[in-house]
């Protein structure tokens, strides 16, 4: 088995992976290579303001950050990309990858996966800005694990930096079984250094990755990551923490993230106890379902805190 420790990369998740977590996860827990800000899109009415704060450099404070667009067509794309480098990012990271049908849809995400001459058009992107590295996080197609395969070649004459493969289709969004197969077979075909991402629960989780595929050049984690914040801590460090100390960073990482949401969120109570009940989702099922559902009841700040207290 490979010895060596790879890369950890946060996987963006929207609504979860916003400043406030990046920022607490980074102080309390690390261990992550690279934080990955959750997609910004550009609509008819323009940017959303909470995507234009989220990649703020005033707002953020992770070692590394890399901001990630979402577009169907290189104008949408050479906009966002302005907006990066405005806020003077060098690395701006593709999303072909998302699964949800509303956005898939539009051909944006995984939607745009079969359609290769669209694809195509979208990677010009890379070119317009040659001074600036650009990755691709994709999945192995919308609804058929080949056609990542059909994009391999266009891929390939792309200057990406690296990919981040899925291994799942759009169509199975979080559901059933990756497909180790289908990301073999697109390892054997990609000339870009290749990052997993899928279903990493554990440290185990990413040394069994490693030593299946040894030629990976790291491993992006996001909902593993929210459901055990210590996981690239303790792999990086080969130490798992005691069960004491890791309630302890829960705490502290909690504090963090209500005190810089408190500080910026201008819609009051109900809006703060919104943003926070998300911290507990992927955690419910170590703090169990009465206290997660306690949690998420809450009608004020007092009963959140009081509920929270319980958990610690």
């Amino acid at each position: 088995m490979s010895t060596h420790t790879l890369p950890i990369y946060f996987a963006p998740l929207q609504g979860y992976t916003e400043w406030a977590y990046r920022n607490a996860h980074h102080k309390v827990f690390g261990g992550i290579d690279t934080y990955y800000t959750p997609f910004v899109r550009f609509d008819k009415d323009g940017f959303r303001n909470k995507d234009i704060r989220d990649i703020s450099p005033s707002s953020n404070c992770v070692h590394k950050l890399v901001p990630q667009l979402i577009a169907n067509d290189l104008d949408k794309a050479d906009t966002i990309s302005t907006l990066f480098i405005e806020n003077h990012y060098t690395e701006i990271d593709i999303n072909l990858g998302c699964p949800f049908p509303l956005i898939a849809k539009r051909h944006n995400g995984s939607g745009i996966l079969p359609y290769p001459n669209e694809v195509e058009s979208l990677l010009k992107i890379v070119d317009k800005h040659p001074d600036i590295d650009f990755t691709v996080k994709m999945r192995l197609g919308w609804s058929q694990a080949d056609e990542c395969l059909a994009l391999a070649e266009k891929l390939n004459k792309a200057r990406l930096k690296h990919i981040t493969l899925h291994p799942r289709l759009g169509t199975q969004q979080y559901k059933g079984e990756v497909d180790l197969e289908g990301f073999a077979a697109f390892s054997e075909n990609c000339k870009h250094p290749l990052i997993y991402n899928g279903d990493i629960q554990s440290t185990q989780d990413i040394r069994e990755i490693q030593s299946k595929f040894p030629n990976l050049a790291g491993v992006m984690i996001g909902r593993g990551l929210l459901s055990h914040p210590a996981m690239a801590l303790e792999y990086c460090t080969e130490e798992v923490l005691t069960e004491e100390l890791y309630w302890q960073k829960i705490k502290e990482m909690h504090k963090e993230v209500f005190n810089q949401y408190e500080q910026q969120i201008e819609g009051g109570e109900a809006q703060l106890l919104h943003k926070m009940k998300t911290f507990w989702e992927y955690l419910e099922p170590q703090i169990g379902h009465k206290k997660a559902k306690a949690i998420r009841k809450s009608k004020s700040l007092h009963v959140y805190w009081e509920k929270v207290n319980t958990t610690f």
